[in-house]
């Protein structure tokens, strides 16, 4: 049934029912597809939202992916894969910059909670590529601790334009998986999950305007064909 809101209209109808958080990288991406496609075609279910959830994961966690993601504030993961309290473990840096505080956590949920699912979740239009496309272009870095964000961004930059890729949503694109390349490089705890198949990677590309998520990178190559989020969603 779905709830009143409070202009008396019908509100989303929101699950009751908890639903299992999936162990398997292939089964945890499906879900996120899953979730995507209900988010963009306007039929959230909302799952994993109520008291008795908010119950259920006090005392303990098990997130089925990690979201490495941007800042932005168009890029509220719960809400775009449609999922609720303990399904994801969010990760979120202006134009997803790693770190040893991002590798971190990432290593954390990966081992420590059993993830078995990696995001690195960019966007189009996305500012701090074009922060430091600017930067790039001008030769001025921006002050403040804003610098160390496109110097990070930097390397994408370079590696785009040696593919030659020019425009600021394929740089988005490139940035997204060298981002992913960058997670496994620098986490050898990372690698060795993936490894041993116990954890998968992927690189997503969401559209602001039409809310969708496409796959940009993935390790294990050719783990993302599973389903594409961007094709039509069958009955």
């Amino acid at each position: 049934m779905s709830q009143i809101g409070t202009s008396g209209q019908p509100g989303p109808q929101r699950s009751a029912e908890p639903v299992a958080a999936p162990r398997e990288p292939a089964q945890a991406y499906a879900e996120l597809v899953a979730g995507n496609r209900r988010f963009v075609d306007g039929t959230p279910r909302h799952p994993n939202q109520d008291a008795g959830r908010r119950a259920a994961v006090a005392d303990g966690q098990q997130p089925f992916a990690v979201i490495v993601g941007c800042s932005d504030s168009r890029l509220a993961a719960e809400i775009i894969f449609d999922r609720g309290l303990g399904d994801l473990f969010v990760v979120r840096t202006a134009g997803h910059t790693t770190g040893p505080e991002v590798l971190g956590s990432v290593e954390y949920a990966v081992t420590v909670l059993g993830t078995p699912l990696v995001v690195v979740l960019g966007h189009d239009s996305c500012g701090a590529v074009q922060a430091a496309r600017t930067a790039s272009t001008t030769g001025s870095t921006p002050g403040g601790h804003l610098g160390a964000v496109v110097d990070a961004v930097l390397p994408s930059l370079r590696r785009a334009e040696t593919e030659g890729v020019d425009d600021i949503d394929g740089i988005v694109d490139v940035h997204i998986a060298q981002t992913v390349e960058t997670l496994l490089g620098q986490s050898p705890v990372l690698a060795d999950e993936v490894a041993q198949g116990r954890c998968a990677v992927v690189g997503l590309s969401y559209r602001l305007a039409a809310g969708v998520v496409r796959p940009v990178a993935a390790v294990p190559a050719g783990f993302a064909t599973l389903d594409d989020p961007a094709a039509p969603a069958t009955v």
